[in-house]
């Protein structure tokens, strides 16, 4: 069951019900032998990510975030004996900005511990985000990073995975802490394929942070703050990405690189642009994502590029045995940038819907 308000500036719109049960505890294998919900057809149909490329023509460009996921969880000892866990965020500097829980009890110039051993001190207190207070914290040398974990999403807690699988295969320059999910379902079949059929792949990146998975607290979204996620995209990546036919975004996280170079911002940067219904997409045409958390601003995203329609999707998915989340099944959906008919096969969506 999905929520069926219309109006977008509340969260609430982008409620459903989620069984515990959906939400997929393991990674398909192979990588893409994973479901796909084709939204670009009316009514959706089903194939699985091997074919993505069928759905493509010569000329079309795929791009894809290459930012790699890093070992940036540590659970450490305060001098009390006290547990804290500790996720690095970004680099500030010398300092790195992070999450530590509990935060309130950890005073400013703490040591942390790791087997005795002092790994960081807090340095003072970071930025607010939809209710999360981050902190600043000096890390005490460079081998304290062999002792930290891959984060995996709160919904997979207990959860054992093979931090390879949680990295896409193109992965490279590491510096997230969450994987872009859209695209841990690419595998050296699915990228030879696209090659044989002439379609292009472009790397760009960006920093997977906050911004992309903080929780939205505010039930107004104009009063929701998005955290700032580094991105990085070479000159002649966007040359190629802007003479496509078509462009299709491998995950949220592209389309908002994109779209914020697309709205004015330089070719590396920092990116805070929340996406919601009413956007005006100007790169991005087609759109590879999995199936998002409730109530999320990757949600949000996806109701921007096909409006209402998000809920007949999700309504199929469940219904029709989808894996959600993570680690689950892929849709593939339009932006509505492109209104010639030969471009794009989505006869149901109209600007309007937005």
């Amino acid at each position: 069951m999905v929520a069926q308000s219309d109006d977008w500036s509340v969260i609430d719109s982008y409620d459903y019900e989620l069984p515990s049960d959906r939400i997929a505890r393991v990674p398909a294998e192979p990588r893409s032998s994973a479901k796909l919900l084709v939204g670009l057809d009316d009514p959706p149909s089903v194939t699985t990510v091997a074919d993505l490329g069928s759905l493509f023509k010569e000329g079309d460009v795929v791009v894809v975030n290459d930012s790699k996921v890093v070992p940036a969880r540590f659970h450490v000892r305060r001098d009390t004996g006290g547990q804290v866990e500790v996720l690095l965020l970004s680099p500030h500097g010398a300092m790195f900005e992070a999450l530590v829980r509990p935060n309130a009890r950890v005073r400013n110039g703490e040591l942390l511990y790791i087997d005795g051993r002092p790994v960081f001190r807090v340095s003072g207190i970071g930025e607010q985000s939809s209710g999360l207070r981050t902190r600043y914290v000096e890390v005490l040398g460079d081998a304290v990073f062999a002792l930290g974990e891959i984060p995996l999403p709160p919904y997979l807690e207990g959860v054992t995975v093979d931090p390879d699988r949680y990295q896409t295969i193109y992965a490279n320059r590491p510096g997230s802490v969450a994987a872009p999910t859209a695209g841990l379902h690419f595998d050296a079949r699915l990228l030879g394929d696209l090659a044989r059929r002439g379609i292009e792949v472009v790397r760009v990146e960006l920093e997977v942070g906050l911004g992309t998975f903080a929780p939205v607290k505010e039930r107004e979204l104009a009063n929701h703050v998005m955290h700032a996620e580094r991105y990085r995209v070479s000159e002649d990546a966007f040359e190629r990405i802007s003479s496509a036919r078509r462009v299709v975004a491998i995950g949220t996280t592209v389309v908002r690189t994109l779209e914020t170079i697309s709205h004015g911002g330089a070719l590396t940067g920092s990116s805070e642009l929340f996406i919601v219904p009413g956007f005006d997409f100007r790169c991005v045409d087609l759109l590879l994502t999995n199936f998002h958390v409730p109530k999320s601003t990757l949600l949000a995203l996806v109701a921007a590029a096909i409006g209402s329609r998000w809920r007949v999707l999700y309504e199929y998915a469940l219904a029709n045995d989808f894996r959600l989340l993570s680690l689950g099944d892929a849709m593939l959906i339009p932006t509505g940038r492109v209104d010639d008919p030969s471009l794009a096969r989505f006869p149901s969506h109209s600007r309007g819907d937005h």
